[in-house]
């Protein structure tokens, strides 16, 4: 059986409206500060610092979570299903603490300070030396539902 490239869980995390707004108002700071320089240094400190600002509201903020049939695809990484537990979804307090004074420093984690719900998976391998992996979602249960899911069916496959 082939494997398929059609993801079951597709999530893209992305910055919130408000990181955007800042971005613009560096801009528009940046070009406060060019504006004794003339007005053509002003629009193109304007131009220049919302460009930039926004570049890095893009990148810093966005990251995509997949779920194919038998892998986990977060950013670059590729974590084989079957190399996972069971996962657990968490919520306010538990998924704070999990990104606070409950973290293991070689946890694979993917974290999102704007999104207060997450899943935590153990990690099964014991080559591995990650303990497990957290990833910040707003669709915790559907994303955890998949990974149970897809999980079995790779399961059954290699039975």
């Amino acid at each position: 059986m082939t494997a398929s490239t059609t993801p079951a869980y597709d999530e893209r995390l992305t910055a919130p409206k408000a990181w955007w707004v800042i971005a613009a108002l560096f801009g528009l700071s940046l070009a406060l500060v060019f504006l004794p320089y003339g007005l053509i240094a002003a629009l193109v400190a304007l131009t220049a610092g919302t460009c930039l600002a926004g570049l890095r509201v893009s990148t810093e903020g966005s990251m995509r979570i997949r779920v194919t049939d038998r892998l986990l695809v977060v950013g670059d990484a590729r974590i084989p299903l079957s190399a996972l537990g069971e996962p657990q979804v968490l919520q306010g307090e538990e998924a704070r603490a999990w990104r606070t004074y409950k973290a293991d420093l070689r946890a694979f984690m993917v974290m999102r300070s704007y999104i207060t719900t997450a899943v935590r998976v153990e990690v099964l391998d014991p080559e591995d030396p990650t303990p497990y992996v957290y990833l910040s979602s707003r669709t915790p249960d559907r994303l955890a539902e998949v990974i149970r899911e897809m999980s079995g069916q790779a399961g059954a496959e290699r039975a």
